[in-house]
């Protein structure tokens, strides 16, 4: 789980430029009259893009503003970042009231994958970060970590079990603080499928922090979606072959409090420490919101658990690659 102004690394882009990872090019040209309307950007603190196949190029340049927009007023309610968000109001005050109708989704939601997991997965990580980002901020910072009893006493303020999410109000015990930086960004990327669909847009790919796909490409062959080696930036692991699934990727590297990466942002809701098990995590699923929690949460269990769990979860493959960096996979 992450919290702060730095979101975890995000594995899945569009572009084969981006950062090691990206939309593989299949040496096909699209079918003729569905050229693509791409939209390149940020959200949530983290790279988005958007690729619109589309007959009318005007058509999908309107449709494309459209899921902007709805991504930014989304953005307002899930960012840690922007003062004026609805998730800064809740941290700073303790309550919501009159909550907007997807923040009382995404929490119920988060409170679902929490119970799922047995805590793995838990939105209310968030003193852990500040915990931990406070302490490697220091210039005569322990190398060891925080103290045992300060990660004690932010694990008391840990457990979204206690946060009350109501249609009408959301309140948290004083001292509790909020991360949706592990679910928001799926969230928002199926919010937006959801609209291009609506509109009958039958081959896209949406990625607002995490990457789905609409359909197949307008060739009909999948999307193929590049997963870096965490070891070598610009290189590709693996590739996934995509028609209407999303995927995510976490990463215990992705940010580290100090340079031997010990502590990272992936923190342990039910111990206070830190992800190390893997270096990456990625999940397919039928949707974002499914994939992001899970890598997540995936990050900190076993193999074998995850293996149990995979019935009982909208996940349809999973791709690991351990701490010594050899890679295997799960499928359901």
């Amino acid at each position: 789980m992450t919290g702060g102004r730095i979101s975890r690394r995000r594995f899945i882009r569009i572009t084969a430029a981006a950062a090691g990872l990206g939309l593989l090019s299949s040496g096909r040209p699209a079918r003729a009259g569905t050229a693509p309307v791409i939209w390149r950007g940020t959200m949530l603190g983290a790279v988005a893009t958007m690729e619109v196949h589309h007959d009318d190029g005007a058509e999908a340049e309107r449709l494309v503003s459209m899921a902007c927009a709805e991504a930014r007023r989304m953005e307002r309610l899930f960012s840690l970042y922007l003062k004026e968000s609805a998730l800064v109001e809740l941290n700073r005050t303790g309550i919501l009231v009159d909550p907007a109708a997807e923040m009382v989704d995404l929490l119920t939601i988060s409170q679902h994958y929490a119970k799922l997991t047995g805590g793995h997965f838990d939105v209310t990580v968030q003193p852990l970060w500040d915990l931990y980002a406070g302490h490697f901020a220091r210039e005569d910072a322990d190398p060891a970590g925080p103290p045992p009893a300060a990660i004690q006493a932010a694990l008391a303020r840990v457990d979204c079990g206690r946060l009350s999410v109501r249609r009408d109000r959301i309140v948290m015990p004083r001292g509790m603080a909020v991360t949706l930086n592990g679910i928001a960004q799926g969230y928002v990327t199926d919010k937006v499928v959801d609209l291009l669909r609506a509109y009958g847009i039958a081959h896209s790919l949406v990625d607002m922090g995490e990457t789905r796909a609409i359909g197949s490409r307008p060739d009909g062959h999948p999307w193929e979606v590049g997963v870096a080696d965490p070891n070598a930036a610009g290189r590709t692991e693996t590739v996934l072959p995509v028609v209407d699934r999303a995927v995510s990727t976490s990463g215990a590297y992705g940010f580290r409090f100090e340079p031997q990466g010990r502590f990272n942002h992936l923190f342990d809701p039910r111990t206070g420490g830190c992800a190390g098990r893997y270096r990456s995590v990625t999940t397919v699923s039928r949707t974002a919101t499914a994939a992001d929690a899970l890598s997540t949460a995936f990050s900190l269990m076993p193999e074998e658990r995850i293996r149990s769990l995979l019935p009982h979860v909208d996940i349809e493959r999973v791709h690991l690659i351990d701490a010594a960096g050899k890679s295997s996979e799960i499928v359901a």
